[in-house]
């Protein structure tokens, strides 16, 4: 099945631009645009896609606040930012928004399709630029230790550090899926942070697994 998508932007030149190589792809298939976070609110309701490639900065009401409200009302639909800001301030209220993906309009179209197919899986792709950021938020002096977590928290969490998946972590493991998820949510609230992304990212920036 196509995985529909709704296009987000102010600038028309870059709504075109996006139709014109994403409408292509047969994987793809364009259900509509908006040109604000409000308008974006109404084809969200209107269109019920499976994407929204949305901007940052737009009248009546922007990207960030335009996510918050699509994900609180459709948490299936998932939203990636595609804008030219990269600096704290545009990412973390982002990420911390809702959005699945984090990509510069600078990115090649290719990455752009790989990071809509991955929303789809569920799976959080970030722009290089954007991963520092986040990377750069987290600092070691803040009292937290691997010590924390137990040993098996341990081995799941460097799992999650080389990008698997809970099947995978289950097999890997010998454990359970059910198992997986029990362990990882209480690696989520010993490292206080909200997904996985985040607790690999703090891991990686600490030098919890070398």
């Amino acid at each position: 099945m196509k995985i529909n998508v709704l296009l987000v932007d102010d600038h028309l030149v870059v709504l075109k631009g996006l139709r014109f190589f994403l409408q292509t792809h047969p994987d793809l298939n364009i259900v509509g645009q908006a040109q604000d976070g409000k308008e974006a609110l109404e084809k969200v309701e209107e269109l019920k896609p499976d994407v929204v490639l949305m901007d940052l900065i737009m009248p009546e009401m922007n990207g960030i606040e335009a996510t918050k409200q699509i994900v609180a009302t459709y948490p299936h639909i998932k939203v990636i930012m595609l804008t030219s800001f990269s600096d704290k301030d545009s990412v973390l209220p982002a990420i911390k928004a809702g959005a699945i993906g984090y990509q510069l309009k600078d990115v090649e179209p290719s990455v752009l399709i790989d990071t809509i197919k991955a929303a789809m899986a569920g799976n959080k792709t970030l722009h290089p630029q954007v991963t520092n950021q986040l990377i750069d938020q987290m600092t070691t002096d803040d009292g937290k230790d691997v010590s924390m977590l137990t040993e098996r928290e341990k081995n799941v969490l460097e799992q999650i550090t080389l990008g698997r998946s809970n099947k995978e972590i289950a097999a890997e493991l010998h454990i359970t899926e059910k198992t997986v998820k029990t362990h990882i949510t209480h690696i989520f609230a010993k490292m206080e942070v909200q997904d996985r992304t985040q607790a690999a990212m703090y891991a990686i920036k600490n030098d919890w697994f070398k």
